[in-house]
């Protein structure tokens, strides 16, 4: 199996399986002399961990990051920096029955026809376990990221549609954000959400979900205009996690609604500082950073290991039908949110040092 890195110059390889003895990461690229701790990885690790709510799988692990090498004295030595998540709570004895099943709407089929193996432990490299690692690598990213941009950078994530219910996102608070179990920026949809996935759940069903994205404290200049474009590469991050089936930049696919005037964010001089008076271009033009917020969105397609059954094959081509029992997501976008947080900062951070290496 190849590509299973990712970026140019702050980049990450990550390895392991859903239910392997360990999964991890290496990060090359990164600065040296970046204060950073196991505990400051943590942190984003406890927004991925599963088991924390009753919306979530209820796999129970720590998702303890530990830093194996490239950290000295609590400070990067610009080596490479490798780091182990143990694997804690595997039950492969649940994937018995569907061993030699393809699940509908899942890479089971595509990656046996492809490689020629079958690794139905909860999906091994195609599982979504996977994704800890790049939530280590991200958090890292963010540290770094903090250290050169100053307090002003931040990235943060929410749920802004959970299947068929959206919220207000004129009511969008980022401390509302980390009191609720869906990472729901709207204080006030959060009950309806509660009723609406228990009754997903309860139907042996699941639900897709989209998250938004906004980074502030972005400089002007990151990207470049042909074959590394900001916006391209944050959507090539977004879309290489599990489950996601589209990307927005800014307004994306509503541009196309818009008029010439309503989509065009008019500049002004104000104060002796550029101001934009809107950002349907979610902060890039022209693959360039303009200095506004980054914002982006990514849509989750539902959960393919369900309860109710489904028609499918098995690894003979015969006709079966198929019922997964278990510990699974009723929505995995919810989870996905650190991940986004993750991967945006990866390609901020890459392209921050790419446009410093090019332009100091």
């Amino acid at each position: 199996m190849s590509f299973n890195t990712f970026g140019k110059i702050f980049r990450f390889t990550t390895w392991g399986e859903s239910h392997g003895p360990a999964i991890g990461c290496v990060i090359d690229g990164c600065p040296p002399n970046i204060p950073i701790s196991e505990k400051d990885i943590q942190k984003d690790m406890d927004k991925r961990r599963p088991g924390q709510s009753k919306f979530t799988t209820q796999r129970k692990e720590s998702d303890k990051a530990i830093i194996l090498s490239g950290v000295f004295e609590g400070k990067t030595t610009g080596t490479p920096i490798s780091i182990i998540i143990h694997n804690e709570d595997k039950r492969s004895r649940d994937y018995e029955t569907i061993k030699d099943k393809f699940r509908p709407g899942h890479a089971d089929y595509t990656y046996f026809k492809k490689y020629g193996i079958r690794d139905y432990r909860g999906g091994g490299r195609q599982s979504a376990r996977e994704t800890a690692s790049r939530v280590a690598a991200g958090a890292i990213a963010k540290i770094v990221l903090k250290k050169m941009l100053g307090k002003k950078y931040n990235v943060i994530g929410a749920v802004t549609q959970l299947g068929l219910m959206s919220c207000d996102k004129s009511n969008w608070s980022d401390k509302e954000i980390r009191k609720n179990p869906f990472f729901c920026p709207d204080k006030k949809s959060v009950k309806l959400w509660e009723k609406y996935l228990l009754a997903v759940r309860k139907a042996g069903s699941s639900c897709g979900a989209i998250i938004e994205l906004r980074a502030s404290g972005v400089p002007v200049g990151l990207g470049a205009p042909i074959y590394s474009k900001l916006d391209t590469d944050i959507a090539a991050a977004l879309m290489s996690i599990n489950a996601v089936k589209g990307v927005n930049i800014g307004a994306g696919m509503s541009a196309a609604y818009l008029s010439g005037e309503e989509n065009s964010d008019e500049i002004r001089k104000l104060s002796g500082k550029i101001k934009f008076k809107s950002n349907n271009a979610g902060g890039i033009l022209g693959g360039i950073s303009t200095g506004q917020g980054i914002v982006a969105s990514f849509a989750v397609k539902p959960t393919s290991s369900i309860l109710n059954k489904r028609e499918t094959i098995d690894k003979k081509g015969k006709n079966t039908s198929i019922s997964v029992k278990g510990r699974h997501d009723p929505c995995v976008g919810i989870r996905a949110v650190p991940i986004g947080e993750a991967m945006l900062s990866c390609v901020l951070l890459d392209h921050y040092l790419m446009n410093r290496a090019q332009c100091g």
